[in-house]
Order: structure tokens, then sequence, then C-alpha cells
């Protein structure tokens, strides 16, 4: 198994990115990473670490793709980037299992669609993150930015791949699936929300709970939240601001006076512990479901510990058979709707 790792990809790329490939290399088995970007530059980064070098290739790739590019133009005209080179060798080699990049979100969306493709039968992939919950545990939500403008049938198949996701990334057996909404009853919503209700209703191959507020996201009420990239993107956007808003207000407060200072000194593991509970990028990255290779897009301001769960992710992904799983449901539906 072969995991891509696009070495220049993101605003802390390369040192932070490889440091991270190499961490998941030494933390686990059963895997390769093949680093993408210029040869020369990753190769004296690597002489910082001791690893399994039959388990570590350099993929020569001398362009970047920047996030300041329009990314159709750029996945056209730079056939030599670390991303276009990814995805040449996830469509050709069959031992390449995922990528994992922290670069351009819209130059990802648009190579992984164009160049590697979508999973028979899907209308279109989304970006699906695995956010943390009030109980603990996680909830998926998609899509969250790919696809700004949708209709009822993207919504329906988001539902069936945020679906099998679930039942892989969460271990649940039967996962609550919810539609965003503004209000919980079953009229509530806009155009598309009214259209999407009913045919998520109506799906045996779904355990749908109906809509929910955006307030409830994180409640852990559910497992699947189902949502357009405009909203979803709106929703999670709002979240990390909002987490990190608290977190600031509590590091301003504990400074002001003695006993604030003692009372934090006093509740420090707990505070990490809540921060790292608020930081669901220490549990990988977004995954772009719905393309014939899984495709994991992290924060742009990605640190090691995140790349290295993106690589960790990848592997428990890709080893669950999920996009096997995938082809079959969707194989499925066409015949339903034919």
């Amino acid at each position: 198994m072969k995991i891509l790792v696009d070495a220049f990809g993101g605003d802390n790329a390369p040192i932070e990115i490889i440091k991270g490939a190499i961490d998941a290399v030494n933390e686990a088995q059963g895997f390769d990473v093949v680093l993408l970007g210029d040869e020369t530059i990753v190769n004296e980064e690597l002489k910082k670490y001791s690893f399994d070098k039959d388990r570590v290739f350099v993929e020569h790739a001398p362009e970047v793709i920047t996030c300041e590019e329009e990314p159709t133009i750029a996945i056209k005209k730079k056939p030599n980037s670390s991303l276009c080179v990814a995805f040449k060798i996830l469509k050709e080699d069959e031992s390449a299992t995922a990528l994992v990049s922290a670069g351009s979100t819209g130059a990802v969306l648009v190579g992984a669609t164009l160049k590697v493709g979508r999973i028979p039968g899907v209308s279109r992939p989304a970006l699906c993150p695995m956010l943390p919950t009030l109980d603990g545990k996680n909830v998926l939500m998609l899509d969250v930015g790919a696809n700004a403008d949708c209709k009822a049938n993207n919504l329906v198949d988001f539902a069936l791949l945020g679906n099998e996701y679930a039942k892989i990334m969460l271990g649940v057996d039967s996962p609550r699936v919810a539609l965003l909404s503004n209000g919980t009853e079953d009229k509530k919503g806009n155009a598309l929300t009214h259209e999407v209700f009913p045919l998520l209703k109506e799906m045996k191959e779904i355990n749908f709970v109906g809509n929910m507020e955006a307030r409830d996201i994180l409640s852990g009420k559910v497992d699947v939240v189902v949502t357009d990239g405009f909203s979803g993107n709106v929703a999670i956007k709002s979240i990390e601001g909002a987490a990190g808003m608290v977190m600031k207000m509590l590091k301003r407060e504990i400074k002001v006076g003695l006993k604030a200072k003692i009372g934090a000194l006093l509740l420090k593991k707990r505070l990490y512990k809540m921060r790292d509970m608020m930081d669901y990028e220490r549990g990988g990255g977004a995954v772009f479901v719905g393309c014939k290779k899984l495709i994991i897009k992290a924060h742009g301001s990605s640190q090691a510990i995140t790349i290295k769960n993106s690589v960790l992710q990848a592997v428990r992904i890709a080893s669950s058979g999920v996009t096997e799983k995938l082809n079959q449901v969707f194989a499925d539906k066409s015949l339903k709707e034919a």
C-alpha cells in the first residue's frame, strides 16, 4: 500500500509535511510513503530523520500549485506539480491507495475529480471532515466546501457516502443521518432542503432522523450531517472560529489575578484535554468522498501531527475496503433508478 504525500502543499511545507509523513512511518507498519516535490529539497530534509528507507520514496515534482492560483488553470498548466504528479500516479498505479495534501483545496478537489475520477454513479464527490462531539465521539459532515451549489440528487448521494464512511470511520452499524436546516421541524428549511427531506425519508439504505440545527452539530445526537457545500463551509468555519475564541478567552481570563492562575494550574490537564477535543485536525484531514481513490485534504496550516494522523487515517480507511463497498452501493442505486 502506497500513501502519496504532497510534500509541497500547505503553509508549513515541506518541513512539517515531511516530518509528519516520517512520524507516521515510524509509528505504524503495513504501508509505504511516497513524498512528491522537488527531490533535492525533499532528500535534504529527509537527512534529519531516522526511518526505514525501504518504505519511503521520493517522486520528483518541481512545480508547486499555490492557493492564489485559479485551480482549473493551474491543474492544466502545471503537469509537473506535486499535485498533478500525484494524481497521475493514483490513476495509473494500483498500489497507490491514497493521497494526503495540505495544499490548495480548490486544486485538490478539481484535480481529484478531473484526473482521478468519481465512483460510477456518484453525482458529485464531497468534502467530509470528522468533527469531535460533546460525548467524546465524532460526527461526519458533508459537504463542507467542494460544491457550493447543489441539487437534491447531490445531497442524496452525500447521505449514502456519509453513511458508509460512518460505518468505517466511526464504527457505527446504523449511523444516524440528519439534514442541516434552520429548524428541526419537517417543514423547516429552504427550497433545497424541502426537496431533499422527503427523498432522504424514503431511503431504506440510511437511518434518517430528520432535520437538525447547526447548534447541534457537535452534540453527539447524530453521526452524519448532510448539507450543501456553501452551508457546510459556513458552519464548519463558524465552529472553528467559536472554538478558537473560547480558547483565547480562557487564556486571557487565566492571566487575570492570582486565584485564576492557581485555578488554571489545578485544571491544567483538563484544559489541555478540552483543547485537544476541540481540535478536530488532530484526527487527520477531511476525506474527499466519492472519488475512485482515497483523497484526504488536510488544513492548509497543518503541523506535523495533523499530517501524521492524516497518513494513518488514510491507511485505516483504505484497509477497510470502503471504496469497494461504495462502488457496490452506487451500482445498486443505479440499478434501482434504471
